[in-house]
């Protein structure tokens, strides 16, 4: 992979810096739909949905469940401000089906004080730990 295709990704949590490399892709879900990132992308910011963060390197692919944030993209570097962000090895399988148990409960009850919104973000943080996982 050329070198002159790379660009600097760092996402930053809360408690840590998360990652910090050069990446030839990253591609993530934002409230818009599902974006992919090259090197020399369109300046822009986006807000976060719940899903898989993919990440392309000269090495390799790597995946991690990425819950909430934003991303600040550049033509030579992406930041993403994540909430909550977690590789496979970070996750708990049986607390995760259970997290997407409970959520599909709720978005099936029909009392009027579901929070549907928040049971389907629930339900996509679920679904995208145990997908980054398997």
């Amino acid at each position: 992979m050329a070198e002159n295709n790379l660009f600097t990704l760092k996402i930053i949590t809360p408690e840590r810096v998360f990652y910090e490399n050069q990446v030839s892709m990253v591609e993530m879900n934002t409230t818009e739909g599902e974006i992919g990132v090259y090197k020399r992308h369109v300046p822009t910011t986006v807000i976060i949905s719940p899903g898989i963060l993919t990440i392309t390197t000269p090495e390799g692919i790597k995946e991690a469940a990425l819950h909430s944030g934003f991303a600040e993209i550049l033509q030579d570097e992406v930041v993403i401000m994540a909430e909550i962000i977690e590789w496979p090895e970070e996750i708990d399988l049986e607390r995760a089906e259970a997290a997407r148990d409970r959520a599909e409960e709720r978005l099936h009850s029909k009392t009027p004080e579901t929070d549907v919104l928040r049971a389907e973000t629930a339900l996509q943080r679920a679904l995208a730990r145990i997908e980054v996982i398997k």
